[in-house]
């Protein structure tokens, strides 16, 4: 159905540290965190409409809530989660 998948945060955690001991074994591994982040930037300025629907926290959202910066904003927006307001968790 061509529905594009993005991975900003690959090189977060275990992933990242096996992409690096890999590189060394075979280098030649090119993981373009820029492109993703241009691809997903590009189709939030070009769509019509944009929603976001976030369940949870973290890197993710930042990343969905940034394309949709580039375009001034969703149109629409359901957030989800367990953070609290006094500590700066729901931001």
């Amino acid at each position: 159905n061509r529905i594009p998948i993005f991975c900003p945060a690959i090189t977060d955690g275990s992933i990242g540290d096996m992409l690096f001991f890999h590189s060394y074994k075979r280098p030649g591994l090119v993981v373009d965190l820029v492109q993703d982040i241009r691809a997903i930037n590009s189709m939030a300025v070009d769509a019509r409409r944009t929603g976001m629907l976030i369940c949870g926290g973290g890197l993710v959202k930042h990343h969905i809530c940034n394309a949709n910066l580039m375009r001034n904003g969703a149109d629409y927006a359901v957030f989800v989660n367990t953070g609290q307001e006094f500590d700066g968790s729901d931001s």
